[in-house]
Order: C-alpha cells, then sequence, then structure tokens
C-alpha cells in the first residue's frame, strides 16, 4: 500500500486547459473519492494518477516515488472500469489471472490468488462461466477480482457503478466498501453521483470546472459547506438558497426576503443591510401549522418516500423544499409556515458564493 499525492497537477488539451493546478494528499490506506458535475476534470485526474493521460504539469508521488515519467504498468496500481472491460472469450477465472499469466506468474500462484479473490467476492461458483453468463453485479465483481489478484498498492475506480441499476448500485456500494475495509487499499474512486460519494468515502475531493472547490469529510462538507456550489452540489435534495439582507430582530439575526417576511440567519458579525444567501438544507425547516412562527409559505407538491416525506413549496417568491419525519398529504395551494431549526443557517456571499 502507498499514499497519493498530487502537487500543483495541471493538464491541457492543446491551448485549453482542463486540470487547473489541483493539490491533493491521499494517505495511505484512505478511500478518496473524487465527485463533480459532467467534465470537471475528476476523470482526467484519475488517468493522470494511472498514467493514461500524460500530465502537461506538476507532480504525482505513489508513495514516495515520482511518477510522471513512468508507464502505467510499473506504477503497482489496478484500475476498474466502468464498462468491466472483460475479455468475453475467457472464463472468469482466465478473466482473473490474465494479468498474472502475462507478468510469468507460476500457475500454482495464479490459482491460489485468484481462489482468495473469488472467496472474498463470493465468485467461487462462477469461475468457469464465461462474462455473458452472467449479471452486471457478477461482471463488475470479476473486474474487481482482477484488480485484487494483483495485489497492488493502489485501486483506481474509474465510475464503476454507472451501469447497474438503481438497486445493484445501492448494494456494490456497500460491497465495495467492505471489500476496502477489509483489503485496506488505497483507493481512488470517481462518481459524479455525490449520494455515493457521501456514503463510501472516508474523504471528498468536490471538483468544478477543473478545479478543486473543498475538500474533506462527507460530513464536514455537508454540514460546513465552503461555497455555494459545495452546499448546493452535496446534499439530495439541494440546499435551499434564499437571498436576502440581514437584519437584527428581537429574536436575534435574521435575514429579510421580503419587506414583511425574515427567517432566522443564526449568530453572524456581518453589519446589517448586508447582502447575503441564506443556506437551509431541507430536513432543517421545520414545518409548522398556519398559526404558527415562521414564514407562510404555499405547497406545490408534496413527495412521500415512505420514511420521510418531501415538500416542496413556494416561500417569499421562492421554490424551497422540506423533508419532514412526518406524513404530510397537504393538498396543493395548502398554507403552511416554515421555521429554520436554530444554528442550522448558513450565509454566504451572494457575489464571490464564498460561506461567511
Amino acid at each position: 500500500m502507498a499514499s497519493v499525492s498530487l502537487k500543483q497537477v495541471r493538464k491541457s488539451f492543446g491551448h485549453t486547459e482542463v486540470v487547473h493546478g489541483v493539490d491533493v494528499s491521499i494517505d495511505d490506506g484512505e478511500f478518496v473519492v473524487l465527485v463533480g458535475p459532467s467534465g470537471c476534470g475528476k476523470s482526467t485526474l484519475l488517468r493522470m494518477i494511472a498514467g493514461l493521460e500524460e500530465i502537461t504539469d506538476g507532480e504525482i508521488y505513489i508513495g514516495d516515488r515520482l511518477v510522471n515519467a513512468i508507464a502505467p504498468k510499473q506504477r503497482d496500481i489496478a484500475m476498474v472500469f466502468q464498462n468491466y472491460a472483460l475479455y468475453p472469450h475467457m472464463t472468469v477465472f482466465d478473466n482473473m489471472a490474465f494479468s498474472m499469466k502475462l507478468a510469468g506468474r507460476s500457475k500454482r500462484e495464479q490459482r491460489e490468488r485468484v481462489d482468495e479473490a473469488a472467496r472474498i467476492l463470493g465468485l467461487e461458483e462462477y469461475l468457469e462461466r464465461f462474462p455473458r453468463q452472467l449479471s452486471g453485479g457478477q461482471r463488475q465483481r470479476v473486474a474487481m477480482g482482477r484488480a485484487i489478484v494483483r495485489k497492488p498498492q493502489v485501486f483506481l475506480f474509474d465510475e464503476p457503478l454507472s451501469n447497474l441499476d438503481a438497486k445493484l448500485r445501492v448494494q456494490m456500494r456497500t460491497e465495495i466498501r467492505e471489500l476496502h475495509q477489509r483489503l485496506k487499499t488505497t483507493s481512488v474512486y470517481v462518481t459524479h453521483d455525490q449520494i455515493e460519494a457521501m456514503t463510501m468515502a472516508d474523504k471528498i475531493v468536490v471538483m468544478n470546472g477543473g478545479h478543486v472547490e473543498q475538500i474533506g469529510s462527507p460530513l464536514d462538507l455537508y454540514d460546513y459547506p465552503a461555497n455555494l456550489f459545495v452546499a448546493g452540489f452535496i446534499g439530495s435534495p439541494a440546499m435551499n438558497f434564499l437571498h436576502g439582507s440581514l437584519v437584527t430582530t428581537t429574536s436575534g439575526r435574521a435575514v429579510r426576503l421580503a419587506p414583511d417576511c425574515t427567517l432566522a440567519a443564526g449568530p453572524t458579525e456581518e453589519p446589517d443591510g448586508r447582502k447575503v444567501v441564506l443556506g437551509v438544507r431541507p430536513e432543517h425547516l421545520v414545518i409548522n401549522g398556519p398559526a404558527a412562527a415562521g414564514v407562510e409559505a404555499e405547497v406545490i407538491v408534496t413527495e412521500p418516500t415512505g420514511a420521510d416525506t418531501q415538500v416542496f413549496c413556494r416561500m417569499a417568491g421562492r421554490e424551497v423544499a422540506a423533508i419532514s419525519r412526518e406524513r404530510h398529504l397537504f393538498a396543493p395551494t395548502t398554507r403552511i409556515r416554515l421555521d429554520v431549526m436554530e444554528g442550522k443557517a448558513c450565509l454566504f456571499d451572494p457575489e464571490t458564493g464564498q460561506r461567511l
């Protein structure tokens, strides 16, 4: 196993720079997820770690070794791809053993390593089957088994669950995480799905437009987003953003959304009149009856999910989402009141997007 370090890594295609001076440190044995929208540079960054893409500038270290000029096969990494990349004419055993066969490993070692990986992944009974005889989840396990038998210093995952259905994705998320806990191998995982990132990562790197927006643990990013992009990208439904200005009321600091409409902002040293964006997670909006405190809102649609209820409303001319554990069945146009849980509001600068 080994750490991975990226220092001011840049990538350009012609005159177009797509990765802008990225600095990321991944500790030995850590599971790190690169997450962001399509085109943000996360897969390009992963391919540069693998050596499949040349870097334009900067340094990449695997352990203490600078690998900028080292060929992919000499970097001691193993990669799991989105499309499985299995050989259709080979059995599961032969697919998993192929890299060892090329490396000149003995048949006994091939058998021992494949059997061990198959036992870990629950593939013992499928070793003589061909990929066409397997389900999508089983094929992905074979792809992971092929990586495991190499016993690399670093695992690289390039959106490995994108081709699976929703139920299987949830199952495979758990299996990959359990596999990492067992093997303790440094892992770098790329996805555009923030739910995958939140549930699997020790540390998340949020990327946007080739830049790193924030690095931290899943709950740090969720509770303390550094800017509007991170706040809006992490969490589903997304954080509510309400533009207004700070005021001081008899109850404390608040954000005025309209002449007779304010929501609690919590303690802040910013002056009254300061333009801000108030950020509130849907689960931090308390749903009250028409006569209660808070701001009046009109229900647009209610979405019961079983465990909780998502209520989408129009408040002070803006659409917001609230989540409640109670089973509300509001009809459209129903009038309710929304209030912010104490200490749960975030304030952002409307011009820079940075958290205040």
